[in-house]
């Protein structure tokens, strides 16, 4: 949640103005990160997993923001790329998680859990002399957004201490065109926290979860939006998938260790100074840290397939198919539009994962499923004994309620 916490510090004016504002709602979404973060590991789905804001209500909030009846607000900038700082956090970052540890055996596992912090501080500092050293000086307004530490007046216009409350910013109003938005922006963000649940779920060492488990989870996350909407954090909540990724970077997969990293984003969201030097983080060492967390992330979705007969045809097929499909409809589309200046289909979107993953679910679900052959090819009969919360005996020890709640909330 650390790139969406920082990205709201991109969306505004660069001149220095609303300085005050944007670090009161770090704040929020410091605190409202935190408190939702319990709520999911105490009573939604119970695994360790950190719920934050998320990038995909930001271009719906961007264009609420923006819209005529905000006309008084300038365009949004658009975060520059800074080679200098993100490419040596990334080398950085893989070195130190990846290379320190066979080569230093302390035998307490430090460099790789704690490859994140030392990364980031190192780069941060060498970010930061670049900073003072003049480096950025006259350089173009995006440049200096996206590699600059020092975030003019954030600091500054911060308060010492703040308590983030309900309704912050005034009362509310409602627009038609606007709710339906934000709706199908939650029905993304649904689909997004279902993915990163699996992964969760995956690297904390769970079983699978059972469907009624991911439905109470999901529930959860609802009413995580609905607290993010009270407070006015000017995003939407949901599983935040870099931490599934750094779960598996740190492989550390307690609940009471989440738990208690929720307990510290409420206090220093209250410490308005920690929350202003917090966003003066660079965006390309946030953006080499998601390289490593997608890895991991996309890796366990990958790993899935093991449980499928890969040397079965029509799983290769499948596979294959989709795979190259999905990588070709979308670059034929843009070559069209490339070549004769207009498309049939032009969004400005990325397709090419929608495309595999719905092809591959069709043929999937299409070609000879009712063969009881076809049923072992697919990995089906590993999952049976998780269709119901009492199929598995540890069901019982990841995903039970506290204070003997299942007596009074059964899970089916």
């Amino acid at each position: 949640m650390l790139g969406t916490t920082d990205h709201t510090n991109f969306v505004g004016s660069p001149d220095g103005r609303w300085n005050e504002e944007k670090a009161k709602v770090i704040q929020t979404l410091l605190f409202v990160a935190g408190l939702n973060t319990l709520l999911q590991s105490l009573f939604g789905s119970r695994l360790p997993a950190v719920i934050g804001g998320s990038y995909t209500f930001v271009p719906t909030t961007i264009s609420i923001i923006f819209a005529g009846r905000f006309s008084d607000t300038t365009d949004p900038i658009e975060v520059a790329k800074c080679v200098e700082i993100g490419l040596p956090q990334l080398i950085l970052i893989v070195f130190v998680s990846q290379y320190v540890p066979h080569v230093i055996k302390s035998g307490r596992n430090i460099f790789d859990r704690f490859a994140v912090l030392f990364s980031v501080m190192i780069v941060w500092i060498y970010a930061h002399l670049l900073t003072v050293g003049g480096v950025y000086n006259g350089k173009a307004p995006k440049t200096q957004i996206s590699c600059r530490t020092d975030r003019a007046g954030l600091i500054d216009a911060a308060p010492w201490i703040r308590v983030p409350y309900p309704f912050q910013w005034g009362a509310p109003s409602f627009d038609a065109g606007e709710a339906f938005a934000m709706m199908m922006a939650s029905f993304v963000a649904l689909v997004e926290s279902t993915g990163a649940f699996i992964a969760v779920s995956k690297y904390a060492s769970a079983t699978r979860m059972p469907p009624s488990i991911l439905s109470r989870g999901i529930g959860w996350q609802g009413v995580a939006i609905l607290i993010s909407g009270l407070f006015g954090t000017a995003n939407g909540s949901s599983v935040s998938v870099e931490n599934a990724g750094l779960l598996a970077l740190t492989r550390v997969g307690s609940r009471r260790v989440v738990q208690i990293s929720a307990g510290f984003m409420i206090f220093f969201s209250i410490l308005g100074k920690f929350g202003a030097v917090f966003a003066s983080i660079s965006a390309p060492i946030i953006a080499a840290l998601y390289c490593l967390f997608f890895t991991y992330v996309g890796a366990g979705g990958l790993s899935f397939l093991q449980f499928c007969n890969l040397n079965s045809f029509r799983t290769k097929f499948i596979l294959g198919f989709s795979v190259f499909m999905g990588l070709s409809v979308p670059q034929y589309f843009n070559e069209y539009t490339a070549i004769n200046g207009y498309g049939p289909v032009h969004t400005g979107a990325r397709w090419e994962a929608f495309v595999a993953g719905c092809l591959a679910y069709f043929l999937d679900n299409t070609l000879h499923r009712k063969d009881g052959a076809i049923r072992k090819d697919r990995g089906k009969h590993w999952w049976d004994k998780f269709r119901s919360f009492k199929g598995d005996s540890r069901s019982e020890e990841f995903y039970s309620l506290p204070f003997s709640l299942n007596k009074y909330l059964p899970s089916v």
